[in-house]
């Protein structure tokens, strides 16, 4: 299982828009992704409701996990957009 732990880079955390534009990268990569706080439930990242109900604040460790083909590039994508707390998904890492 490949995995990557992060801090929320968003200032309002994984709220309204942020979790939005995560969810929406998060299904662009076509990959299965869970996310969940430390030492949470993982839940499904392609999952508005999942996500948003994380409660997940800016600063906040979160964990990013996938067993499928392609998760560590998927993972790393992930990674990069919530730590920097980007507008959108990277085109590379």
């Amino acid at each position: 299982m490949a995995e990557r732990r992060v801090n929320v880079g968003w200032a309002e955390g994984l709220h309204a828009r942020p979790a939005s534009i995560f969810v929406r990268a998060a299904t662009a990569t076509g990959v299965p992704v869970t996310i969940s706080k430390a030492g949470g439930n993982p839940v499904n990242a392609a999952s508005m409701l999942a996500v948003l109900s994380l409660g997940a604040q800016g600063g906040e460790e979160i964990v990013l996990a996938s067993d499928a083909e392609g998760a560590d590039a998927a993972l790393d994508r992930l990674a990069k957009l919530v730590a920097e707390g980007l507008e959108e998904l990277p085109e590379t890492v």
